[in-house]
């Protein structure tokens, strides 16, 4: 870390912005840093890296030399390699006399990693690449003096700085880097194949602002729109999902961000656990909310984490744990002492119940349907039955013939 130097965030004389790359944090050696979720500007003179928004009003920030810059390589940051390239480590020269002052006086280790955790952008690592082989430092220093403004033009003879001798490696770190360029290459092929999904991407928010314009003329003239064509729009609306998902990005920590994840859970499920009779399974939670979300997919630990916060936020639903560990979304007003009614109205309308035909007749998942007989049996309402032919569950005669 004391090849980095603390400078205002504006191009020199001569350097040309490259690439821009955020969500990155810098390690000295293996070591972690304060400097986390940065953003990170290439340019063919050096590194700059602040905190999101500071380079584009030209406040403080880092920089790091590419002269410094002798090796590049790839580190992937999964599980035996499988995750794909996260970081880039950077091989550095000696600090030379004479620089600017910089977050570390002396430090022990002769490389530097960024770590970018949404994975290392291609064109990024080209481009670094290319800036360090073509060494425009040579052909036009940086100034020692103020830098100019980036709209600035000026090619007047500069000082010029030292450059450190570049190193080549070959053998099988050669052949290694050969493959991953060819990794590069295809990773590259298919970032472009998938740019039109991004345009589509980008239209579908605007078509989920038309269709929120429409919903509200659909609610101020009800009575010329039929029950049908409503039900049939409101289908296409889910089908749009979510026009801006709770992400981790938009946090500063997980508390804040598993607060976020149940506001909104709370506000799209509430419609959906009415249509389903006020409960439904952590499972189709999971599915029904990552549908809508679109490819901003939540973890079933996230998942979990939110749903416990709902009474905290006042939400008009809660998790609940069975007694026999399934886990279910249910609405605050969906009581035990109802289930069990209804359940028991079943039961002596088909005289004999199990899981697999409550849960065609209720339509729900066997999981819940299980659930629900056994929340009748412990209210009193229903007797189990277990033998070699499976569960069932009769009404309770006792309770209508005490004698």
């Amino acid at each position: 870390m004391d090849r980095f130097e603390y400078i205002e965030a504006r191009l020199f004389d001569g350097e040309n912005y490259l690439k821009r790359d955020k969500n990155v944090k810098i390690y000295n050696g293996d070591d972690k840093t304060r400097f986390v979720d940065g953003e990170v500007v290439l340019t063919t003179h050096r590194i700059l890296w602040a905190k999101p928004g500071d380079i584009p009003k030209g406040l403080t920030c880092l920089s790091l030399h590419l002269y410094y810059v002798f090796c590049i390589e790839e580190e992937s940051g999964g599980v035996f390699g499988l995750g794909g390239p996260k970081r880039i480590i950077l091989h550095l020269g000696p600090a030379l006399p004479g620089k600017r002052p910089g977050p570390d006086v002396g430090s022990p280790s002769h490389f530097i990693k960024f770590s970018f955790k949404d994975g290392i952008d291609p064109a990024f690592f080209n481009a670094l690449n290319e800036a360090v082989t073509t060494k425009a430092w040579e052909q036009q220093p940086l100034p020692s003096e103020t830098p100019a403004t980036v709209s600035s033009t000026n090619t007047s003879p500069q000082n010029k700085a030292t450059p450190v001798s570049s190193k080549i490696r070959s053998g099988i770190v050669g052949i290694e880097r050969s493959i991953e360029e060819q990794h590069r290459a295809t990773d590259q092929s298919i970032s472009v194949a998938f740019q039109d999904l991004t345009k589509l991407m980008e239209k579908a928010k605007d078509m989920v602002g038309i269709s929120k314009t429409i919903s509200a003329k659909i609610r101020e003239k009800q009575g010329d729109i039929s029950e049908d064509d409503t039900v049939r729009f409101k289908s296409y609306l889910m089908s749009l999902g979510i026009d801006d998902p709770v992400t981790r990005d938009t946090f500063r920590s997980d508390s804040d961000y598993y607060m976020g994840l149940a506001q909104q859970i709370s506000d799209m499920m509430v419609a959906v656990l009415l249509d389903c009779g006020g409960i439904m399974s952590l499972a189709d939670v999971w599915c029904r909310v990552n549908r809508a979300r679109g490819l901003e997919l939540v973890s079933p630990e996230d998942l979990l984490n939110a749903c416990k916060l709902l009474q905290t936020i006042g939400a008009p639903m809660s998790l609940r744990k069975f007694p026999s560990g399934a886990c279910v979304l249910q609405l605050n007003s969906h009581q035990d002492d109802e289930v069990a009614k209804t359940t028991k109205e079943l039961l002596d309308q088909h005289d004999v119940l199990t899981p697999e035909k409550l849960s065609q007749i209720a339509n729900v998942s066997i999981l819940l349907a299980r659930e629900q007989l056994f929340t009748t049996e412990r209210l009193g309402m229903a007797c189990r039955d277990e033998s070699i032919e499976g569960l069932a569950f009769y009404p309770n005669l006792f309770l209508t013939n005490p004698s």
